[in-house]
């Protein structure tokens, strides 16, 4: 255990990135929830990851307007043909949702077979670096967050099962740049399971009070010990999860007594 990496200026931006993240995922994946379609953003994801990957083959700046061109692009893609199949396969949608995904990771690995970088490359985009995020790279993030947090609860109402997507689909290729494929997945589902059942505002509360918690400590756990930062972020957002779940139960029993 080291406690001198506690660094504020390493750790600081690592947790900003989180926050933004978070600001999107905790309504959208309650959503997403409500819908039945848990593993959208895993496919979406990896689509996106397979654009940027594409672009980075192609030798393209992994972070510059290229790769992020081609990372929304592979996301919209992926999110007008969810809009197609959903209504004409309806009841097939996970299923679909989940090839789609499987096909996207396994394109990735196939694209990345010759390149020298390609399995540091892979473990990037599918656990993220957020330790090392550029605070310059939070503003475009946050901007998107704003744009979707905006049309979000002003016109989704309106937006139907291709908006839906659509802007979806802006959302987590945003994510996927800064935190990584399973970061995205755990911070749309775990807080979301942990307000599941609440109100609107008592939900939303919940799950960013869930996600931030996860975060903050992830970090933390991350730094003293020396253990990979994606990987132990999902772990404490699932036990923050866990923990506001429990805490939930105990008061509904105490109230039926």
């Amino acid at each position: 255990m080291n406690l001198d990496v506690l660094d504020i200026s390493i750790l600081g931006p690592g947790f900003l990135a989180g926050l933004v993240v978070l600001a999107t995922h905790v309504p959208l994946g309650r959503e997403v929830l409500r819908r039945g379609i848990i593993f959208i953003d895993l496919a979406v994801a990896q689509t996106a990851a397979l654009g940027a990957i594409a672009a980075t083959v192609a030798g393209w700046d992994p972070h510059g307007f290229g790769a992020q061109a081609a990372a929304v692009s592979a996301a919209l893609l992926a999110g007008m043909f969810l809009t197609w199949t959903e209504s004409r396969f309806g009841d097939a949608q996970e299923a679909i949702i989940g090839v789609l995904f499987v096909l996207a990771a396994t394109g990735g690995i196939l694209v990345l077979a010759s390149h020298p970088q390609g399995g540091e490359e892979l473990k990037d985009l599918l656990t993220g670096q957020i330790l090392w995020v550029d605070v310059s790279r939070l503003w475009p993030a946050g901007l998107v967050s704003i744009i979707v947090l905006s049309l979000w609860f002003s016109v989704r109402s309106r937006l139907g099962r291709g908006g839906f997507y659509v802007l979806f689909a802006f959302m987590v290729t945003s994510s996927v740049q800064l935190v990584g494929v399973y970061l995205v997945f755990a911070s749309l589902i775990l807080p979301a399971l942990a307000a599941r059942g609440l109100g609107p505002i008592r939900g939303l509360w919940t799950g960013y009070v869930v996600g931030t918690v996860g975060y903050g400590l992830g970090l933390l756990v991350s730094s003293v010990w020396d253990l990979p930062t994606g990987p132990i972020i999902v772990w404490c957002l699932a036990g923050s999860a866990l923990v506001a779940g429990a805490s939930r139960s105990r008061d509904t029993r105490r109230e039926a007594a």
